[in-house]
Protein backbone atom coordinates (compact mmCIF):
# COMPACT_ATOMS: atom_id res chain seq x y z
CA UNK A 1 0.00 0.00 0.00
CA UNK A 2 2.52 2.09 1.05
CA UNK A 3 4.82 1.90 -1.88
CA UNK A 4 1.77 1.84 -4.15
CA UNK A 5 1.63 5.27 -2.77
CA UNK A 6 5.07 5.98 -3.71
CA UNK A 7 7.24 5.51 -0.45
CA UNK A 8 10.97 4.67 -2.04
CA UNK A 9 11.58 2.86 1.04
CA UNK A 10 10.01 1.05 4.06
CA UNK A 11 11.46 1.34 7.31
CA UNK A 12 10.82 -1.34 10.18
CA UNK A 13 11.23 -1.34 13.38
CA UNK A 14 11.14 -3.37 16.62
CA UNK A 15 11.88 -0.83 19.36
CA UNK A 16 9.96 2.09 20.29
CA UNK A 17 11.91 4.98 20.48
CA UNK A 18 9.54 7.52 21.52
CA UNK A 19 10.44 9.46 24.55
CA UNK A 20 10.07 7.25 27.45
CA UNK A 21 10.11 4.19 25.84
CA UNK A 22 11.15 0.79 27.59
CA UNK A 23 14.09 -1.05 25.61
CA UNK A 24 13.56 -4.21 24.58
CA UNK A 25 15.60 -7.80 24.92
CA UNK A 26 17.30 -8.52 21.60
CA UNK A 27 15.54 -12.01 21.01
CA UNK A 28 12.66 -10.09 21.08
CA UNK A 29 13.65 -7.45 19.03
CA UNK A 30 14.91 -10.05 16.45
CA UNK A 31 11.22 -11.97 16.42
CA UNK A 32 9.17 -8.96 15.97
CA UNK A 33 11.55 -7.61 12.21
CA UNK A 34 13.14 -10.43 11.18
CA UNK A 35 9.76 -12.55 9.48
CA UNK A 36 8.30 -8.58 8.45
CA UNK A 37 11.78 -8.34 6.80
CA UNK A 38 11.76 -11.01 4.82
CA UNK A 39 8.18 -11.08 3.80
CA UNK A 40 8.66 -7.35 2.63
CA UNK A 41 11.71 -8.07 0.93
CA UNK A 42 10.67 -10.78 -1.09
CA UNK A 43 7.67 -8.69 -1.98
CA UNK A 44 8.25 -5.38 -2.82
CA UNK A 45 10.12 -3.64 -4.99
CA UNK A 46 11.94 -1.02 -3.28
CA UNK A 47 14.55 -1.45 -0.44
CA UNK A 48 13.54 -2.46 3.49
CA UNK A 49 15.66 -0.21 6.11
CA UNK A 50 16.14 -1.64 9.45
CA UNK A 51 15.52 0.57 12.35
CA UNK A 52 17.47 -0.67 14.84
CA UNK A 53 20.54 0.19 17.50
CA UNK A 54 22.15 -3.59 17.72
CA UNK A 55 24.70 -5.03 16.12
CA UNK A 56 23.25 -8.52 16.01
CA UNK A 57 19.72 -7.41 14.76
CA UNK A 58 21.56 -5.23 12.06
CA UNK A 59 23.16 -8.64 10.44
CA UNK A 60 20.30 -10.69 10.92
CA UNK A 61 18.86 -8.20 9.03
CA UNK A 62 20.40 -7.19 6.54
CA UNK A 63 20.70 -11.52 6.02
CA UNK A 64 17.14 -11.08 5.92
CA UNK A 65 16.99 -8.87 3.23
CA UNK A 66 17.63 -5.20 4.77
CA UNK A 67 18.73 -3.14 2.49
CA UNK A 68 19.90 0.04 4.36
CA UNK A 69 20.49 0.37 8.43
CA UNK A 70 18.68 3.79 10.17
CA UNK A 71 20.84 3.80 13.11
CA UNK A 72 19.21 6.52 16.35
CA UNK A 73 22.33 6.02 17.77
CA UNK A 74 24.79 6.42 14.62
CA UNK A 75 26.39 3.20 15.45
CA UNK A 76 27.55 3.70 18.76
CA UNK A 77 27.12 0.30 19.91
CA UNK A 78 29.91 -1.74 20.44
CA UNK A 79 31.11 -3.45 17.33
CA UNK A 80 28.15 -1.92 15.46
CA UNK A 81 31.17 0.33 13.25
CA UNK A 82 32.33 -2.67 12.12
CA UNK A 83 30.11 -4.86 11.29
CA UNK A 84 27.96 -1.97 9.47
CA UNK A 85 31.55 -1.69 7.45
CA UNK A 86 31.48 -5.35 6.65
CA UNK A 87 27.68 -5.64 5.85
CA UNK A 88 28.64 -2.89 2.97
CA UNK A 89 24.92 -1.36 2.91
CA UNK A 90 24.04 1.92 3.53
CA UNK A 91 23.79 3.52 6.79
CA UNK A 92 21.72 6.29 8.25
CA UNK A 93 23.34 8.20 11.36
CA UNK A 94 21.11 10.12 13.95
CA UNK A 95 21.72 12.45 16.24
CA UNK A 96 20.16 11.97 20.05
CA UNK A 97 20.93 13.91 22.98
CA UNK A 98 20.64 10.51 25.64
CA UNK A 99 18.46 7.54 25.43
CA UNK A 100 14.90 7.34 24.36
CA UNK A 101 14.10 6.87 28.31
CA UNK A 102 15.67 10.30 29.10
CA UNK A 103 15.91 12.57 25.39
CA UNK A 104 12.52 14.51 26.49
CA UNK A 105 13.46 15.45 30.27
CA UNK A 106 15.57 18.41 29.97
CA UNK A 107 17.66 18.86 26.53
CA UNK A 108 20.30 21.83 26.34
CA UNK A 109 22.45 22.86 23.89
CA UNK A 110 24.85 25.87 23.92
CA UNK A 111 24.08 26.10 19.94
CA UNK A 112 21.75 22.64 18.71
CA UNK A 113 22.24 23.49 14.95
CA UNK A 114 26.32 23.66 15.43
CA UNK A 115 26.45 20.33 17.73
CA UNK A 116 24.13 17.92 15.86
CA UNK A 117 26.39 18.94 12.78
CA UNK A 118 29.40 18.41 14.46
CA UNK A 119 28.66 15.68 16.00
CA UNK A 120 27.78 13.62 12.72
CA UNK A 121 30.31 14.85 10.77
CA UNK A 122 32.10 13.33 13.61
CA UNK A 123 30.17 9.86 13.43
CA UNK A 124 30.75 10.16 9.16
CA UNK A 125 34.23 10.54 9.68
CA UNK A 126 34.90 7.43 11.78
CA UNK A 127 32.94 5.34 9.58
CA UNK A 128 34.94 6.44 6.48
CA UNK A 129 37.99 5.52 8.48
CA UNK A 130 36.48 2.32 9.08
CA UNK A 131 35.97 1.42 5.78
CA UNK A 132 32.24 2.50 5.25
CA UNK A 133 32.02 4.06 1.67
CA UNK A 134 31.38 7.90 2.01
CA UNK A 135 28.78 7.30 -0.90
CA UNK A 136 27.16 4.84 1.87
CA UNK A 137 26.12 7.38 4.44
CA UNK A 138 22.89 9.10 5.33
CA UNK A 139 22.14 11.58 8.00
CA UNK A 140 19.69 12.25 10.39
CA UNK A 141 19.83 15.35 12.99
CA UNK A 142 16.92 13.56 14.92
CA UNK A 143 14.22 15.86 15.26
CA UNK A 144 12.71 15.36 18.18
CA UNK A 145 15.18 12.84 20.14
CA UNK A 146 16.64 15.14 22.42
CA UNK A 147 15.37 18.27 21.65
CA UNK A 148 12.73 20.74 22.54
CA UNK A 149 10.25 22.18 20.14
CA UNK A 150 12.78 25.60 19.76
CA UNK A 151 15.44 23.19 19.14
CA UNK A 152 13.87 21.81 16.69
CA UNK A 153 12.25 24.20 14.69
CA UNK A 154 16.47 26.15 14.65
CA UNK A 155 17.35 22.74 13.03
CA UNK A 156 14.75 22.88 10.34
CA UNK A 157 15.16 26.61 9.98
CA UNK A 158 19.13 26.23 9.58
CA UNK A 159 19.01 22.78 7.72
CA UNK A 160 21.01 23.63 4.80
CA UNK A 161 24.08 23.45 7.42
CA UNK A 162 24.05 20.19 7.42
CA UNK A 163 23.15 19.55 3.80
CA UNK A 164 26.48 21.78 2.96
CA UNK A 165 28.42 18.10 4.46
CA UNK A 166 27.46 17.01 1.11
CA UNK A 167 25.97 13.60 2.47
CA UNK A 168 22.57 12.86 2.08
CA UNK A 169 19.90 14.29 4.74
CA UNK A 170 16.87 12.27 6.04
CA UNK A 171 14.22 14.48 7.80
CA UNK A 172 11.36 12.84 9.80
CA UNK A 173 9.11 15.67 11.14
CA UNK A 174 5.55 13.22 10.69
CA UNK A 175 3.32 13.30 13.30
CA UNK A 176 6.19 14.32 16.13
CA UNK A 177 5.06 16.40 18.95
CA UNK A 178 6.73 19.48 17.84
CA UNK A 179 3.61 19.85 15.81
CA UNK A 180 1.42 18.83 19.20
CA UNK A 181 3.09 21.66 21.13
CA UNK A 182 2.98 24.21 18.10
CA UNK A 183 -0.42 23.81 17.36
CA UNK A 184 -1.81 22.05 19.96
CA UNK A 185 -3.02 19.01 17.48
CA UNK A 186 -3.31 15.50 18.93
CA UNK A 187 -1.19 12.49 16.94
CA UNK A 188 -4.09 11.89 14.37
CA UNK A 189 -4.94 15.55 13.72
CA UNK A 190 -1.06 16.30 12.41
CA UNK A 191 -1.20 15.84 8.61
CA UNK A 192 -1.59 19.30 7.44
CA UNK A 193 1.14 20.65 9.72
CA UNK A 194 3.61 17.41 8.55
CA UNK A 195 3.52 18.06 4.98
CA UNK A 196 4.16 21.61 5.88
CA UNK A 197 7.47 20.54 7.28
CA UNK A 198 8.36 18.08 5.25
CA UNK A 199 7.96 20.74 2.27
CA UNK A 200 10.28 22.92 4.24
CA UNK A 201 13.15 20.34 4.80
CA UNK A 202 13.32 19.64 1.12
CA UNK A 203 13.00 22.96 0.22
CA UNK A 204 16.45 23.16 2.71
CA UNK A 205 17.66 20.49 0.88
CA UNK A 206 16.82 17.14 2.70
CA UNK A 207 17.41 14.02 0.28
CA UNK A 208 14.32 11.91 1.95
CA UNK A 209 11.37 12.65 4.46
CA UNK A 210 10.52 9.82 6.55
CA UNK A 211 6.61 10.01 7.10
CA UNK A 212 3.42 8.34 7.89
CA UNK A 213 1.26 9.70 5.08
CA UNK A 214 2.45 8.49 1.96
CA UNK A 215 0.67 9.73 -1.25
CA UNK A 216 -0.03 13.09 0.59
CA UNK A 217 3.57 14.05 1.69
CA UNK A 218 4.52 12.75 -1.97
CA UNK A 219 2.71 14.84 -3.87
CA UNK A 220 4.04 18.05 -1.61
CA UNK A 221 7.35 17.16 -1.29
CA UNK A 222 7.48 16.45 -5.50
CA UNK A 223 5.97 19.38 -6.26
CA UNK A 224 8.68 21.18 -4.14
CA UNK A 225 11.34 19.90 -5.53
CA UNK A 226 9.95 20.80 -9.00
CA UNK A 227 9.82 24.56 -8.00
CA UNK A 228 13.56 24.11 -5.56
CA UNK A 229 14.80 23.00 -9.17
CA UNK A 230 13.02 25.06 -11.48
CA UNK A 231 15.13 27.22 -14.54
Amino acid sequence: HMVEEGAAIIDVGGESTRPGATPVPVAEELRRVIPVIEALHAALPVPVSIDTRRPEVMQAAVAAGAGLINDVSALQAPGALELAARLGVPVCLMHMQGTPQSMQQQPEYADVVTEVTDFLLARADLCIQRGINRDQILLDPGFGFGKTAAHNLQLLQQLQHLVASGFPVLAGLSRKSLIGQTLGLAVDKRLYAGIALAVLAVWKGAAIVRCHDVRETREAIQMCRVVRDAG
